[in-house]
């Protein structure tokens, strides 16, 4: 008897006293891992960082060729050394559905959304306080909205995930576009109004004004005109932002520059230096461990090579004169010769000279220490010839300007054209790049742009507030917007006649420039086939594109990497229309 209820207790343990699940789940108490990795706020803390991170390697700092995808093949610059798809001078290639440039942003973006799921999901199973849990959440899908936004502006309708995802999925359908859009919506609504405003956040941190801003840009996408103003609304009239209108910052004593050449100086960009306007800035701090920015290695992950490709490679200019050729500039130097640009992102025509037009001396923004057009010669001899300067649209009377490794005797573009001074930091590179500081002589290791980054400027809030007023058929209430905008630039009021979406591009163009991410605006606003076959005859001609095609209508959205739709095996992934 005594047996029986033995075995009978213990059979009683095996089926009753165990809970098989809890008993077999491995918890790590050693190292990090899944299971232990979203406890404390620190733990979350940095799983926001990553996001961070990721939105910075994707639009900032891949490789030297993949955040540029934003810029090139669009209306404002093209390929200074045509024939490959890298910087979409071949778009045929550039833009196949095997193409390295869709892959890379999809997959980096998508890496974004499910971080940003991760930490939405494992909020439940935290011992935050209800107040963080709110508090991250509203981080988290402020950057899962930012991730659809970006995906639904260049693919169109794309699947869409909310939660974690912690096995092999291989079922996934496209939304469309809108269903995209309009979930990029309700995550940055909700980061909206939770987020902290813009004063109780650190510098480079989002905050309710930048989840605003990006929904004013969302409702213009959606067609909701006067949501995106409402929202818009809310950024411009909080009272810690505003235009900035005088000179400030690391170089204000400089009297012969202006406000809008302060914005773009070394360690001007944040709320810290007394920037008013800047409303989310990607941060770079130069030589520390996860800064994203290195004065040693040009090469490195992150850098943000923005010099080393917008600025001209005036290494081999050759002047000649009189039958004499010569040499006028030193390269690299830290001025305005641009540092040490290798001239593959050159200015359309458009871009450096047909928007300027109408006030080309008056609009600050297109002085020559904004908009380079004049370049100082460094030589000795060519100084002594009276020659002190090369103007690229007004040489002097009996010069010739040839390349040093041929004999053309016009110049090709990658050597010497108008460009952005933004995109570099004259006479202020880090000292570590100088080879001769005394001269501004640089190291061959130079090519990056170290500044902090705006990704939302107050500038284009009043733009896209003033897109929503255009499109609601309030055009004096856009030119009311557009010319805060312009009258900061000491440019000539726009009247509201003028306004269209070919106007407020341009103005874009003239404010933001190489700041923007170009391709982003012209998808959203499905734009991009005109604007280029406008604007760009570099992409638009068959001929110069370098794939013998040129500019094709469906390029409006990218295809949908076939890596993708191969992976996706249980349904099918249907790709975009004219990709094969």
């Amino acid at each position: 008897m005594k047996k029986y209820i033995a075995l009978c207790c213990v059979l009683s343990g095996m089926l009753f006293g165990c809970n098989e699940s809890k008993f077999l789940r491995e918890v790590p108490e050693d190292f990090m891992s899944a299971e232990n990795s979203y406890e404390t706020e620190a733990d979350f803390d940095m799983s926001v960082n990553d996001l961070y991170s990721l939105v910075r390697e994707d639009m900032y700092g891949y490789d030297e060729w993949r955040p540029f995808d934003y810029l090139y093949g669009t209306d404002l610059i093209f390929d200074g050394e045509p024939g490959t798809q890298i910087r979409h001078s071949n778009m045929l290639g550039a833009y196949h559905p095997t193409a390295v440039s869709p892959s890379v942003h999809w997959n980096l973006i998508y890496k974004m959304i499910a971080g940003a799921n991760t930490i939405i999901d494992r909020l439940e199973m935290s011992s935050l306080s209800e107040d963080k849990r709110t508090l991250f959440e509203a981080k988290a899908r402020f950057f899962r909205g930012f991730g659809y936004r970006t995906l639904g502006y260049l693919y169109g309708g794309v699947p869409l995930e909310l939660h974690e995802v912690k096995q092999a999925k291989t079922d996934y359908v496209r939304s469309t576009r809108e269903q995209t859009l309009t979930q990029a919506m309700e995550d940055v609504k909700f980061a909206a109004e939770k987020l902290p405003d813009i004063t109780k956040v650190r510098d480079g941190e989002v905050s309710s004004p930048a989840a605003y801003h990006l929904l004013s840009e969302l409702y213009l996408a959606l067609g909701r005109d006067q949501d995106a103003v409402d929202a818009a609304t809310l950024v411009i009239e909080n009272p810690a932002l505003g235009l900035m209108k005088d000179r400030f910052g690391s170089r204000k004593s400089e009297a012969d520059k202006d406000v809008y050449w302060d914005l773009f100086r070394r360690n001007n960009q944040n709320r810290g230096a007394g920037n008013t306007e800047g409303i989310w800035v990607i941060q770079f701090e130069i030589d520390t461990p996860g800064g994203g920015s290195s004065s040693t290695k040009l090469q490195e992950k992150f850098n943000y090579r923005l010099e080393r490709n917008i600025a001209p490679m005036v290494r081999d200019v050759r002047i000649k004169k009189d039958g004499k050729t010569y040499t006028p500039f030193n390269w690299p130097v830290s001025d305005y010769t641009g540092g040490r640009g290798i001239g593959w992102g050159i200015s359309t025509k458009y871009f450096s000279n047909t928007i300027w037009e109408d006030d080309f001396d008056g609009d600050m923004r297109n002085a020559n220490h904004n908009f380079v057009r004049k370049f100082r010669v460094h030589r000795s001899e060519v100084i002594n010839l009276g020659i002190t300067e090369l103007d690229v649209d007004h040489l002097p009377e009996g010069v010739e300007v040839i390349v040093g490794q041929g004999n053309s005797t016009t110049i090709p573009g990658r050597y010497l054209y108008a460009y952005q001074s933004k995109c570099t930091t004259p006479g202020n590179h880090p000292d570590a790049l100088y080879s001769n500081k005394a001269n501004l002589s640089l190291k061959g290791d130079a090519g990056v742009t170290y500044t902090d980054q705006y990704m939302f400027r107050l500038a284009e809030t009043y733009l896209l507030r003033a897109e929503g007023y255009m499109n609601l058929d309030k055009k004096d209430l856009a030119a009311k917007d557009i010319n805060e905008v312009r009258d900061r630039a000491h440019a000539k009021s726009v009247d509201e006649s003028e306004i269209d979406m070919d106007y407020i591009l341009d103005e874009r163009m003239r404010e933001l420039g190489i700041e923007e991410k170009r391709r982003l605006t012209l998808m959203r606003t499905q734009t991009l086939y005109d604007r280029v076959m406008k604007c760009n005859p570099y992409y638009a001609d068959p001929k110069t594109n370098g794939d013998g095609v040129g500019m094709q209508k469906h390029y409006n959205i990218w295809p949908i990497p076939q890596s993708a739709i191969e992976a996706n095996t249980d349904a099918i992934l249907e790709q975009n229309p004219g990709y094969n």
